[in-house]
């Protein structure tokens, strides 16, 4: 065992087949890196978008979105300079692992654990709003919808990096598909005054802006949802073929992709009937959008076909949240265990399985906890919040972590560097802070980022009583040692 000065931690001794039963197959290129950097966000444009409608109307809505947008594009644009300069699995946790030492490494990848972790949970929540609504089943039967889909997808992302893959290109792009049906059949329903400006406004506020200014900013945790998890493309770094000249390009692709669907998809869902007053309260706001088009029964054809964007991120996102505690098992920062991958198909079987039995008993702990009775929009809000609670604290280190490494390393090989630079990363910072702000500030959803922050000091603490003293030499840091040096 050796001892790490600067960071307060140990690293263990490992036998010489460690990283052999812990190796992954390169597979991914451009085109299978932006599928699934805007698979793992698409269905943010089929549900949870719409909560920000009831927290600042449409006009605080577009502002939020605005600023998300903002925050997004200097996210993006320092993850595609640290990516292809520091191309590990571990993303989020490598590029704080090379800038801020062993903690920063950690305090990093515990909140995009979380984040990453509770985001299925929270699609797969709609999902089930929309087979439920789709089929007629009971809301006892809900659940059900819920076990089956983590049992189908990890087991596809268990099969095969090459089928995990190609499975994402042909959802993202059906996905998008029928979200273009979605935008050209509402345009001849458009009308602004009569739907997307019929909530009531209060004392002081407008049809535009009925909150005020104060509902635009807590309507940015909602607004998050329209990109939320497209950092996750670093995680596919030792799985990909040219990650120095194809992960810039598949990140810069996919936030382009998504700015334009994201305005389309709230601004015209907003426009059409049944209005943004019944949308803000709705846990399928798409399939009420089609009702509105088509009708009651057409509707429902085209909205199991929608059920596919949903899936889209479903499936990209369980295989993030496995590479992504494969990493930190594979370094030591969890359980060594949960790195192991499936012999032949060199797949992280029991990271996957792991994220989804934690995911699913958060979502069953909010269904039977907070009771289904007070409905879906309040269960998947609460779950929503306490995902961008973690994506947030991400956030704002990796941009911190971007900033360090322009002047910690300046000379380190950037294949591709940021046209914002800095003032970027500081605006990124900015804006998590105002949106985390605004989380702890909603009386609505306030307790689900109370719980998502226990998790976060729980696994804190676990880090600094025990797992600091048996880390590993992975990848990930050996690169950040040697920068050091």
């Amino acid at each position: 065992m050796t001892a790490d000065s600067s960071g307060g931690v140990s690293y263990t001794q490992v036998d010489p087949d460690y990283f052999a039963k812990r190796s992954l197959r390169r597979h991914a290129r451009v085109w299978s890196l932006w599928a699934l950097g805007v698979g793992a966000v698409i269905s943010g444009h089929f549900s949870g978008w719409n909560l920000g409608l009831a927290a600042g109307g449409f006009g605080g809505m577009v502002i939020a979105t605005v600023f998300i947008t903002i925050m997004y594009l200097g996210l993006c644009f320092c993850i595609a300079e640290m990516s292809p300069a520091l191309p590990h699995t571990g993303g989020a946790y490598s590029f704080s692992r090379t800038a801020m030492g062993p903690w920063g490494g950690f305090v990093t990848g515990l909140a995009e654990n979380l984040e990453f972790v509770l985001t299925p949970a929270v699609i797969v929540f709609f999902i089930g709003s929309y087979l439920s609504n789709i089929f007629g089943t009971p809301a006892g039967f809900t659940p059900v919808w819920w076990i089956g889909a983590y049992i189908v997808f990890v087991g596809l992302n268990i099969a095969g990096v090459e089928l995990s893959f190609r499975l994402s290109v042909i959802v993202t792009l059906l996905a998008l598909a029928i979200l273009a049906v979605f935008w050209v059949s509402a345009l001849p329903h458009v009308d602004f005054s009569k739907f997307a400006l019929d909530i009531a406004p209060e004392a002081g506020g407008s049809a535009f802006l009925p909150f005020g200014w104060a509902g635009a900013l807590a309507a940015m945790p909602f607004a998050v949802w329209l990109f939320l998890a497209i950092e996750q493309l670093p995680l596919a770094a030792e799985e990909s073929h040219d990650p120095k000249r194809d992960m810039p390009r598949g990140l810069l692709l996919g936030i382009a992709t998504l700015i334009f669907s994201a305005y389309m998809t709230m601004t015209l869902n907003s426009a059409i009937a049944p209005g943004a007053a019944a949308l803000g309260k709705s846990g399928e706001p798409l399939l009420d959008g089609f009702k509105t088009i088509y009708g009651e029964g057409t509707a429902k054809v085209l909205a199991l076909l929608a059920v596919v964007g949903l899936i889209a991120s479903f499936h990209t996102i369980i295989f993030a949240y496995g590479r992504q505690i494969y990493s930190l098992s594979r370094a030591g920062y969890f359980p060594t265990f949960l790195s192991i991958t499936h012999g032949e198909r060199k797949t992280p079987h029991v990271a996957l399985i792991t994220g989804a039995l934690v995911g699913m008993a958060v979502l069953l702990l909010a269904w039977f906890g907070a009771g289904s009775e007070k409905g879906g929009a309040f269960i998947g809000g609460a779950l929503l919040n306490m995902a961008v609670f973690g994506a947030m604290i991400s956030y704002i280190l990796q941009a911190t972590a971007f900033i360090r490494l322009r002047l910690k390393y300046p000379r380190i090989d950037r294949p591709n560097v940021s046209p914002l630079g800095i003032p970027g990363a500081v605006a990124t910072i900015a804006i998590a802070a105002v949106t985390l702000a605004f989380q702890l500030s909603d009386p609505v959803y306030r307790q689900g980022v109370y719980g998502a922050a226990i998790w976060y000091v729980a696994g804190l603490l676990y880090f600094a009583l025990y797992r600091r003293r048996y880390l590993v030499l992975s990848p990930e840091e050996e690169f950040a040692r040697r920068a050091a040096a």
